[in-house]
């Protein structure tokens, strides 16, 4: 599996103890600002400054949701990261720590896990700065798996739900629309071999020509920063877009008991992309109409009375988004 280029390479998990494991990844990763008791007990102690927190956990298994020929250490951290500190922000919370358990392959190395480490130092870093990882597990599998937990700080705030959107609320969103969906597809068109499989050389070709779609899928860069800035402007409901613009959409329509009317106008030139792609981990909002759309939030449409999805005033029928029991091909790469 490659390693970090540490003293540690070379050593796998399978000839390390847990103990010499975690001795060597703990250094690397983040700390949280609402740490008591950190890492090295039985449990963390976090403070909850308003008497509440915010927690949320997701899971990466490879094959379904990622394939190594294609990403590396840092970028599974990265990802891991950004994936659960979106869906706090997504309620409106400050991130604040994760919980990081891993299953591993005994033959992996401890610096590929080290790079790991560095990736959600890195994420942490410049996505949610003063979030931090404060525990987790390591345990041994065939099949590489992360689960991470992550908490947050309302700061006094309401939480923002999903089923607050009214009729004449603007909807609108932050962050890429399509990005990741598109830079999935290329990987998946030229970054495969003769039989389809994920080749880590074809790969760095993709890769380098299209920066952006690709970096995108491997390392998102959610806007966290919007989601305790969309609670203080008035969001009447708020949802992480981690499947796709349509189905997210419907679930706040639903959630809320309204019909959501999405300008394609303002969606861009991949409108299938933006439609029907997942994993972009933007934030999708309702606000009263009178409000300015704060930090990077812009238009996409209004809340209607009635129910479902509407694009351009006609019910969208597609299912489209990411769904991991229908979309997975039992391939691992």
């Amino acid at each position: 599996m490659g390693n970090s280029g540490s003293d540690a390479a070379g050593l796998t998990l399978g000839e390390a103890s847990e103990r010499e494991a975690l001795r060597r990844i703990f250094p690397r990763l983040p700390e949280s600002r609402a740490t008591l008791v950190g890492p090295g007990d039985d449990a963390a102690v976090l403070a909850a400054p308003d008497g509440r927190f915010v927690v949320t956990t997701d899971m990466m298994v490879h094959g379904p949701d990622f394939r190594l020929a294609w990403s590396g250490p840092v970028d599974l951290g990265w990802k891991a990261a950004a994936t659960n500190l979106s869906d706090v922000a997504a309620m409106g919370a400050v991130p604040t720590a994760l919980v990081v358990a891993i299953a591993a392959p005994p033959e992996t190395e401890v610096a590929w896990l080290e790079g790991v480490a560095d990736g959600f130092r890195m994420a942490c870093a410049e996505l949610a700065p003063g979030c931090g990882v404060v525990g987790g597990d390591l345990s041994v599998s065939a099949t590489l798996t992360f689960a991470v937990t992550a908490f947050g700080d309302l700061e006094g705030r309401a939480p923002v739900l999903r089923s607050g959107a009214r009729p004449g609320d603007v909807v609108a969103v932050s962050g890429a629309l399509g990005e990741a969906a598109t830079g999935l597809r290329l990987l998946f068109a030229e970054g495969v071999d003769a039989v389809g499989e994920p080749d880590a050389e074809r790969f760095a070709a993709v890769a380098a020509a299209h920066p952006e779609a690709v970096g995108a899928q491997l390392r998102p860069r959610p806007p966290i920063a919007d989601g305790p800035l969309a609670a203080e402007a008035g969001a009447t409901a708020m949802l992480d877009l981690s499947d796709g613009l349509a189905l997210d959409a419907r679930r706040v329509a639903e959630a809320s008991g309204v019909a959501i009317d999405l300008d394609t106008s303002a969606l861009g030139p991949d409108l299938g992309a933006a439609l029907t792609g997942g994993e972009d981990h933007g934030l999708f909002a309702a606000f009263p109409p009178e409000v300015p759309l704060p930090g990077g939030f812009r238009r996409v449409g209004v809340v209607r009375a009635g129910e479902g999805l509407l694009v351009d005033g006609r019910p969208f029928a597609e299912r489209g988004g990411w769904d991991p029991y229908l979309e997975w091909d039992g391939g691992r790469g």
